[in-house]
């Protein structure tokens, strides 16, 4: 019953008829995969999204599919999880592609890049725009095949041992910030640290970093980032949303069956929704716990903001330049990013600050 009802749920109903469900699974093999994640297990929110996949899968097969998750350094180190799907040392992975935009700046467009795109037109972008169809032709020169498996909404700035009053402020910073954002720092004077989630705390507590930035208030909380630095920071401009993916190496999933193959897809994009939604649900109280506990919350300068905006268009426009796999993506990103700005502002940016005034 519980596998017919995901299949329902998560749309596969069409695919695999209730009543022949259990013939198919049956006539399948047994599969055992294994997945490496770039997270630790104790934020299970994002190692949650990996988790929830791999139930998905086996719940759906009856058992006869089964993926067991690993948290990142078990099988690989965090940031080595595409050269191990690539190199089919695992057979699929979790993670926040844009950790390997040192390899090809385009990895950031499955992920996010500075002033991106919401959540929600992310989603979008990827399933009824063309950024599924333009990144699985990029991820073809890794023999990795991605499907988005969760997204936090828009993130926090992070926190920060001296308040940022302006953007002089910036210059000199040891930041811990993920992915594309830092190069755009860069342009601003800070010093950028690309450091594994495990790691953020301890270097932030012996002063390694003066700043690091997670996800949002409940990772945030978790990782305890609030002890050893008060000022918390939004809104995060280098990650308006963030897109995990998971990486399946291309002869695996050529080796399923159609049928096993619809069952991934839409166990990643159930994955996907229900991220999403454990971040919504428990941000909100989290935040109020962090303030509580002494955190300071307070908005990034405008002038520091207006500098970004304004150093990620000259990093855009050097990568046009220079990476034909991020020019082939930039045009078409860019068009999308704008008409879902322009629809945002009309109806829900406008609705969300009618209810914000009302102070519900």
């Amino acid at each position: 019953m519980e596998r017919r009802k995901f299949l329902h749920g998560a749309g596969i109903a069409g695919i695999l008829a209730a009543g022949t469900a259990p013939a198919i699974v049956h006539a399948q093999q047994q599969i055992r995969w294994r997945l490496a994640s770039s997270f630790p297990k104790s934020l299970d929110t994002v190692f949650g999204a990996s988790e929830a996949f791999a139930k998905h899968v086996a719940d759906a097969t009856g058992g006869k599919f089964v993926i067991s998750v690993h948290p990142g350094g078990e099988l690989v180190p965090a940031f080595g999880v595409v050269d191990a799907v690539q190199q089919g040392t695992v057979e699929c992975a979790h993670t926040a592609p844009y950790y390997f935009f040192g390899k090809d700046e385009t990895f950031a467009f499955d992920c996010t890049i500075p002033f991106g795109m919401t959540s929600r037109a992310m989603t979008a972008w990827m399933y009824e725009g063309n950024g599924l169809k333009l990144l699985r032709e990029f991820y073809a020169q890794y023999n990795i095949v991605n499907f988005p498996c969760g997204n936090t909404g828009a993130q926090m700035g992070g926190w920060y041992r001296k308040e940022i009053n302006s953007v002089k402020d910036i210059d000199g910073l040891k930041f811990r910030v993920g992915g594309f954002g830092g190069r755009v720092l860069a342009k601003l004077g800070a010093v950028p640290q690309n450091i594994p989630a495990g790691d953020i705390y301890q270097a932030l507590e012996k002063g390694t970093i003066d700043a690091a930035e997670w996800i949002g208030p409940y990772d945030d909380l978790k990782l305890g980032l609030h002890k050893v630095a008060k000022n918390y920071y939004y809104p995060a401009w280098w990650e308006g949303s963030t897109q995990f993916s998971l990486y399946i190496n291309d002869k695996q999933w050529s080796s399923l069956s159609p049928e096993y193959q619809a069952i991934v897809s839409q166990a990643a994009a159930a994955a996907h929704v229900g991220c999403q939604a454990r971040y919504d649900a428990r941000n909100p109280s989290a935040l109020k716990q962090l303030i509580a506990e002494g955190a300071k919350l307070s908005r990034f300068p405008k002038d520091f903001m207006d500098a970004a905006f304004k150093a990620s268009r000259e990093v855009y426009a050097e990568l046009n330049d220079k990476n034909p796999n991020w020019k082939k993506i930039y045009p078409d990103f860019s068009r999308f990013l704008a008409e879902q700005v322009q629809w945002e502002s009309v109806a829900e940016s406008n609705y969300s600050q009618y209810l914000a005034s009302q102070k519900l």
